[in-house]
């Protein structure tokens, strides 16, 4: 998970709900805080909804889907995944040498 990704889904874990105006309270750039919710859309971690204002050009409110437990427990289960696909790619070198 990339830092800004990780930063997005600290603060919505902090709040209610997020806009898409996020990047003031994250202290990222906007094209960061587009490619963080759209990776964590993809895990499908949070919700994505739109609020179209009186006057003005309407914005997306996000919130989280999952809590931030069983997020860190599908982050570990992904890099366990990662060192025993690993680890069985070393076997089978070691097993080529005999």
């Amino acid at each position: 998970m990339s830092r800004n990704v990780a930063m997005t889904q600290a603060h919505m874990q902090n709040t209610n709900s997020a806009t898409s105006l996020l990047e003031r309270s994250a202290r990222l750039r906007q094209p960061e805080v587009s490619i963080a919710t759209k990776q964590l859309k993809e895990r499908d971690w949070i919700n994505e909804r739109e609020k179209k204002p009186g006057k003005g050009r309407p914005y997306k409110i996000y919130s989280l889907k999952v809590g931030f437990k069983e997020i860190i427990s599908q982050l570990e289960k992904q890099q366990r995944k990662t060192i025993d696909e690993s680890q069985e790619r070393i076997e089978r070198l070691k097993e080529l040498r005999k």
